[in-house]
């Protein structure tokens, strides 16, 4: 039988006042989970996800965008969102750009209908505004 050492009283009061505030904050208790459970979720959804922070600078890349700078913005768009969802939403979602819309946005629109990628952005903007709108107000 093999025991487990005992830790500082300090280390365990800190330990036990940081998962109180994240159990607080995010009711893991409630929900039937654990700090640790949840960090390993977390480190696995990553690992799933991380893969679009490459390939998609690659994709956008091949209509004249600057790798870089979609690998930035790509990125910051991923954290941006997951991070709303889990700090406002309080929902247990990791979101990041789609390679389909993106395929589409590279392949179709910028390649093959021959628009610049500016004018392929500015049509994404536009179509963003527009739905925002329809969600704001009452209008469907």
């Amino acid at each position: 039988m093999i025991k487990k050492p005992k830790r500082a009283p300090a280390a365990q009061k800190a330990e036990a006042k940081s998962a109180t505030a994240l159990d607080r904050y995010f009711g893991l208790t409630q929900q039937g989970t654990d700090v640790r459970t949840e960090f390993i979720v977390g480190v696995t959804t990553f690992l799933t996800m991380v893969y679009i922070v490459f390939v998609n600078p690659i994709i956008l890349g091949k209509t004249g965008m600057d790798q870089g700078a979609v690998f930035v913005a790509t990125c910051i768009a991923a954290a941006g969102s997951t991070f709303v969802m889990a700090l406002y939403a309080n929902y247990p979602l990791a979101l990041a750009p789609g390679m389909g819309i993106n395929a589409f946005f590279a392949f179709t629109v910028v390649l093959t209908y021959n628009y610049t990628w500016q004018q392929a952005l500015a049509a994404v903007f536009c179509s963003g505004v527009l739905f925002f709108l329809i969600s704001v107000f009452p209008i469907r």
